[in-house]
């Protein structure tokens, strides 16, 4: 589930953080992001476990409302929405159980925003039209899962605040963390049983070296990759280059020098758009720049072979 862009994105933040704080062994690099990385992991299912509860509080809203239609000899309400088997997978998931064990977030301890959630989906018009649909099928059943996903989780400010008050850096991931968690609600089929695998923190092991690599090779080079960014501020004094620039720069280097089955247009590329996320308006302009001439004197000197 992790990628690389996320692994790029949390090399330049713990680069970041090492810098600040002093911290120059590689190991002690290593292990804050590994465990920067697990935190993103738990975002993913503490993102899934949300909509669990949200189903869990429209189970108890039904059971409060047919105990109130047999004390008044009404008809009994719908029960399309607790019943709806998409959720019942999701909440039956072993893995999602075994996960939520480790979550710093329980949301059974935050009913009253859940609430508030729940109350936006029931007054949704995709709500409204799933529960009037003469359509039984398990494809709709997902399908309104991933509407509340999408209009009622994402983009939403109070979720933003909690989480940033669990982990200063999960805003971060939530752009990348939401499209995983929608992969995941298409991915399921009415086939699937307990068993099956969400997605894997991370997809195979080259991913989890590739990590290792980034932030080992980012902070043991880190002299090196400051001399050739130094050498091409053209007449400015490194220290002027914004820090955040000098980390990304350095974090760049650090791939482009050690993983030659990258391609170099792949590597400036990615950080270019972290730098437009990350620092000030004209760095990815400069730091696209100063990666291609540093690449181009690299390549000329035989000290760097890399694909196009």
């Amino acid at each position: 589930m992790i990628n690389r862009k996320l692994i790029r994105i949390k090399t330049v933040q713990v680069a970041y953080s090492c810098c600040l704080n002093d911290v120059h062994r590689p190991e002690d690099g290593e292990n804050i992001l590994l465990s920067s990385l697990g935190t993103a992991y738990d975002l993913y299912n503490t993102m899934l476990t949300l909509m669990v509860e949200i189903s869990r509080l429209g189970l108890r809203a039904h059971e409060a409302q047919s105990s109130r239609a047999r004390r008044l000899g009404l008809s009994e309400p719908s029960r399309k929405f607790v019943d709806n088997r998409f959720m019942l997978q999701l909440e039956s998931n072993r893995q999602l159980q075994d996960n939520r064990k480790n979550q710093r977030l329980d949301w059974t301890n935050e009913e009253e925003f859940v609430r508030t959630l729940y109350n936006k989906v029931v007054d949704s018009d995709f709500y409204r039209e799933y529960m009037e649909s003469g359509v039984d099928s398990y494809e709709e059943d997902r399908e309104l899962w991933r509407k509340v996903y999408r209009h009622i989780i994402v983009d939403n400010d109070d979720i933003d605040g909690l989480l940033e008050d669990v982990n200063i850096f999960w805003n971060d991931d939530r752009h990348i963390i939401d499209t995983f968690v929608l992969k995941t609600i298409n991915r399921f089929t009415k086939e699937v049983d307990d068993n099956y695998p969400l997605l894997p923190e991370f997809r195979d092991g080259d991913d989890l070296e590739f990590a290792r690599r980034l932030i080992l090779q980012t902070m043991n080079g880190a002299d090196y990759y400051r001399s050739l960014i130094s050498q091409n501020t053209r007449n400015w004094d490194v220290e002027r280059v914004p820090l955040m620039d000098r980390i990304i720069m350095q974090v760049a280097l650090a791939e482009i020098t050690s993983c030659p089955t990258i391609p170099l247009s792949v590597s400036i590329n990615e950080y270019i758009e972290i730098a437009k996320s990350y620092s000030t308006p004209n760095s990815a302009r400069y730091i696209n720049a100063t990666l291609d001439n540093i690449s181009k004197k690299l390549i000329a000197d035989r000290k760097l072979t890399k694909n196009a």
